[in-house]
């Protein structure tokens, strides 16, 4: 038994070629729609891509770019076809296409659905990425005078201000690392070089944090050095007190922003799969009841369009059935091939008569 069998007169293929028609335009827009937003993604994820450590989040944005592209072409060749649907000499044209070109619109279904899968998933891959790029970028951010890494100090700094944030998980993270370059320290300094010589690694650690990590919203003048010190302020206790820095790190700020971006991309581009899925449907009922045309000489005629001529399950059988031939068809080509070879290495004998 057909799936989704349904009687067809004249009217109601015109009807149905027509709606096929103005719907694929809208795909198509929808398309573009889809292309914009990765393209929109993509700049974004380059505006700070000095602090993700690898190239693996455009793996979304080139996806939606590459899809946004495709679903124009396949919408716009369907459009064409749908138009010409209503005249049956241009129509026969398009007819051995049909089922080809059905396929591929599966196959184009199935990658748009991944792709609103990845949007929803990705939130682990860019976390691990911007994690380990935002510590690399702190580590650079002293290195003002570094040919490359000069405009670390302001990407790090800007970043903070906007995303109301500080250092990689908070505002500690600054501790651990030396953020004041060489080049601003006096080294005849007492407090210098005994900070200096307590560390392992040669290196200036204060309990301090760049200007960037202040919150102007705050009452209390800043304080940015000598954080955890409670004698060096004035009724002050780092333990108990509101701090007067953002207390959110980077990465949870990013992390939030880009998943956001990412999750309300992927409810449009499954909203976009149901369209195309319906299309899809609709394009096949109408290649179906314009085949099943029983004269095609009077145009009047009542015919039938399905979506799959035998139910799901004996359609399933089948195309497993058909595997399992192509299987035993190249197992005996494989088998034929061998058989040639080893007929083709045997020498003839030869005898000789003295």
């Amino acid at each position: 038994m057909a799936l989704l069998k349904v009687k067809f007169n004249q009217k109601k293929r015109v009807k149905l070629a027509q709606g096929l028609w103005l719907m694929n335009w809208f795909s198509v827009f929808a398309g573009i729609l889809v292309f914009s937003m990765g393209l929109f993604l993509k700049i974004e994820l380059r505006k700070r891509s000095e602090v993700m450590d690898n190239s693996e989040s455009h793996f979304v944005p080139n996806s939606l770019i590459l899809m946004g592209i495709l679903s124009c072409a396949f919408n716009g060749f369907a459009g064409k076809i749908c138009y010409d649907s209503l005249d049956p000499a241009k129509f026969a044209k398009w007819k051995p296409l049909l089922k080809p070109y059905l396929a591929l619109c599966c196959v184009f279904n199935m990658l748009i659905f991944f792709v609103a899968l990845i949007c929803f998933l990705m939130r682990g891959s860019l976390d691990s990425t911007l994690a380990q790029g935002l510590k690399n970028g702190m580590k650079f951010y002293r290195d003002t005078d570094t040919p490359g890494r000069c405009f670390m100090k302001k990407t790090i700094d800007m970043l903070q201000i906007e995303f109301k944030c500080c250092g990689n998980n908070g505002y500690k993270d600054w501790f651990e690392i030396q953020w004041i370059s060489n080049r601003y320290l006096d080294f005849s300094s007492k407090e210098v070089k005994d900070r200096i010589k307590s560390n392992v690694d040669g290196r200036y650690l204060v309990d301090g944090v760049p200007f960037s990590c202040c919150n102007p919203s705050s009452p209390r003048p800043c304080i940015q050095y000598q954080v955890t010190n409670n004698s060096a302020h004035y009724s002050y206790d780092y333990q108990t007190e509101e701090l007067n820095l953002w207390r959110r790190g980077c990465r949870e700020a990013l992390l939030n922003y880009y998943s956001g971006m990412m999750s309300s991309m992927g409810a449009v581009i499954l909203l976009v799969w149901l369209f195309e899925m319906s299309v899809m449907v609709g394009l096949r009922l109408l290649h179906t009841s314009l085949e099943s045309i029983t004269n095609p000489e009077d145009p009047e005629c009542e015919s039938e369009g399905w979506v799959l001529e035998n139910s799901l399950k004996d359609t399933f059988k089948s195309a497993l059935e058909n595997l399992k031939k192509l299987g035993k068809f190249n197992q005996v080509e494989a088998g034929a091939e061998g058989a040639e070879g080893e007929e083709g290495g045997k020498t003839p004998a030869i005898t000789t008569v003295s």
